[in-house]
């Protein structure tokens, strides 16, 4: 591909933002409120979160010897942190949050060196089941941003179906009959597009970018130095655990979609780079960060897979992070656009999982067995998370996260079904190794 000017790459490194921004800001606007913090506090919150978000970016796509992926990835507060931080914020206060998020932090930096040895039991049978879990468990967020958002007022109302709808044609029909650069900013285009719309249909509501103020300072410890209680640790470290079972799947995906095949030394290292972001993030009382799949999604869609597109996304965030005023200006995109930009999105992680699978063997039966059972719990967890209500804390943290559960399912499938086969494989090959030794003696 011919080397795109700057300000190519910075729309679309703004294009990567906006595709990530609404996850990103969700968290903090969950937590905030409801561990008791300030309006003044809130919007700190937001701002830090935006500014790390670029940092823990920037750590994984630029990279060191020891550190980052080097894949051009987004990262982003992992979902499945927000119950157990408003649970331990309730208990042990906001500080106990950060306290555990460090320690967290480091615990995956170590178990980083040992996860790298499982790659083996990925093969495209596990992967692709993985990545399609992914793919599937994250569309009823999108559908629930198409219907207008959880808890609103006009949820399901026809012109928001209208309004997403409008989104995702606009997709399809620039990347039908566009090319080049102007496809790559599908998803942007579209999503400006669709705000014009909305905003003629008096959707859009401009009042939090006028009370914002025009910057903000970042401040480590600004809710105060961080507590370490071992329950809240113990909590996070589990957190930490399955996001790091989560980002394994979506770096798998997204070196299938830029054609790279990862090493067990990128799993390490692209691992060891998320423990060091939710270590700084401890420490500037922000998240604990995972890649976001959305926009593995979006690199699939608009095909550029240069990491010069995310470094700018990630000088963007830190930018966002300082002036509010600014931060607010992309809070405006209503939540029918998002949804119908979603769709798309997390559909090309589907397609990217069925593409994986495609090298399966189908004519073995086990094979069959494995994607049927892990794509079908993986979907059920995440679409009915209450069917595990009952179970212990810890057990329903793993159990109510579908692409946990799924990718879980798989990999314990291929090992009890596929073993056999595995072994066979391993006698054949030694009993060649002894066949062209004997031959070599004669």
């Amino acid at each position: 591909m011919e080397k795109l000017a700057s300000w190519k790459i910075g729309t679309l490194g703004l294009q990567h933002v906006l595709a990530m921004y609404a996850g990103a800001v969700i968290v903090p606007l969950i937590v905030g409120p409801a561990v008791g913090m300030t309006p003044e506090q809130l919007s700190f919150l937001i701002s830090i979160d935006l500014f790390t978000c670029g940092i823990a970016s920037l750590l994984q796509v630029v990279g060191g010897k020891y550190f980052g992926i080097k894949l051009p990835v987004i990262l982003g507060c992992t979902f499945t942190a927000v119950g157990p931080m408003i649970a331990i914020g309730k208990l042990q206060g906001i500080t106990a949050i950060y306290g555990a998020i460090i320690v967290s932090g480091i615990i995956v930096m170590i178990l980083a060196q040992f996860m790298s040895r499982v790659m083996r039991y990925f093969p495209p049978v596990v992967t692709g089941s993985v990545v399609t879990i992914i793919g599937i468990s994250l569309i009823p967020v999108a559908m629930n941003n198409v219907a207008g958002g959880v808890g609103a007022p006009d949820f399901g109302n026809i012109r928001n179906l209208l309004l997403a709808a409008l989104t995702l044609v606009l997709i399809i029909v620039i990347n039908r009959y566009l090319s080049g650069y102007m496809r790559a900013v599908s998803v942007l285009i579209s999503m400006i597009l669709g705000t014009l719309v909305a905003m003629g249909m008096g959707m859009v509501n401009l009042s939090s970018v006028s009370q914002a103020s025009w910057f903000h300072m970042v401040q480590p410890f600004y809710f105060g130095i961080p507590t370490f209680h071992i329950t809240a640790i113990l909590t996070m470290i589990l957190v930490a655990i399955v996001s790091m079972i989560e980002s394994t799947g979506v770096f798998l995906a997204l070196g299938d979609v830029c054609e790279k095949k990862l090493e067990s030394s990128d799993i390490k290292k692209g691992l060891r780079a998320e423990g060091l972001a939710s270590f700084i993030g401890g420490i500037f009382n922000a998240f604990p960060y995972t890649t976001f799949s959305q926009n593995v999604g979006l690199v699939a869609l608009t095909r550029i897979k240069t990491r010069n597109v995310v470094i700018a996304a990630g000088v963007i965030l830190m930018i966002l992070g300082l002036v509010p005023k600014v931060a607010a200006l992309t809070m405006i995109i209503p939540n029918p656009v998002l949804g119908g930009a979603m769709i798309a999105m997390f559909g090309m992680v589907i397609s990217s999982g069925i593409k994986m699978l495609s090298r399966v063997d189908f004519q073995r039966n086990e094979n069959l067995l494995i994607i049927a059972i892990s794509v079908g719990i993986g979907l059920g967890a995440a679409v009915i998370p209450d069917a595990f209500a009952k179970l212990p804390e810890g057990l329903r943290l793993l159990f109510q996260n579908g692409i946990v559960i799924g990718s879980f399912t798989a990999i314990v499938l291929n090992l009890f079904l596929n073993k056999r086969e595995e072994q066979m494989n391993n006698d054949i090959l030694e009993d060649l190794k002894s066949d062209h030794s004997a031959d070599a003696s004669i």
